[in-house]
């Protein structure tokens, strides 16, 4: 078993849900007393935060990149960014490391492409619908996205980072998110992914009127896959 770097706290809820999540998954699969090995890197979401409201997103890089330093001095042999959003420094956390860095879009790919999904509606926040970070990543393996109209992002948005990341559900809020994803799936979307990693929390499958790639499992489960792959052999050719 490898062991699975995380560069989480952004929101620490989204991290618990992962922590629990490839817990779960190495437990079924392993049996017995089985548990991941995980070195976390836990931030200070206040301080990320900052630097989004500020669009100062080289000191954001430089924390994420910092923190997936220490997951792998920490023993990580592979490492995961327990948020979609902060994929937007990608690029400096996975240079600053020498192990594979996994990114959510590629997990969310495994998932519409196994599924046979070519269009899925985008929630997550603001960055995440309106720029092309992340719907490129997709886009490379393949898969099309359709994001909500100007007032859908406001609200989805608006929710993010004045509910959820906060811990806050709440009923009204979730059928917000429901209207949202009744327009998407009009507009074309196959499936929506939940490209923000405590939208899971706030909404189930069981709620959504169109199938869901939730992000955070996504995620965790390709990196249990990878963590639990044979390792490659050292034997001379």
């Amino acid at each position: 078993m490898r062991t699975i770097g995380l560069v989480g706290g952004m929101s620490w809820h989204s991290t618990a849900t992962y922590y629990r999540l490839i817990n779960e998954q190495v437990a079924a699969r392993l049996g017995g007393h089985a548990s991941a090995r995980i070195s976390l890197q836990s931030l200070d979401f206040a301080e990320i935060r900052d630097c989004q409201e500020r669009g100062d997103w080289a000191a954001s890089a430089a924390l994420l990149a910092d923190a997936a330093r220490r997951c792998e001095a920490g023993g990580a042999e592979l490492v995961g960014l327990c948020t979609n959003l902060m994929h937007k420094n990608f690029p400096a956390l996975e240079a600053a490391v020498s192990v594979p860095a996994v990114h959510i879009a590629d997990a969310v790919a495994v998932v519409a492409k196994r599924e046979g999904w070519s269009t899925l509606g985008l929630l997550g926040a603001r960055w995440v619908m309106e720029e092309t970070f992340y719907a490129d990543r997709l886009a490379e393996h393949g898969i099309g996205v359709v994001v909500p109209d100007e007032a859908g992002r406001e609200l989805v948005d608006r929710v993010v980072f004045e509910e959820i990341t906060k811990g806050v559900f709440l009923d009204s809020s979730r059928a917000a998110y429901v209207d949202v994803m009744r327009d998407l799936r009009s507009r074309g979307a196959d499936a929506v992914v939940l490209a923000c990693t405590e939208i899971g929390l706030l909404v189930g499958a069981e709620h959504a009127p169109l199938p869901v790639v939730d992000s955070a499992v996504a995620h965790a489960s390709l990196l249990v896959d990878l963590a639990l792959e044979p390792a490659p052999s050292l034997a001379p050719a």
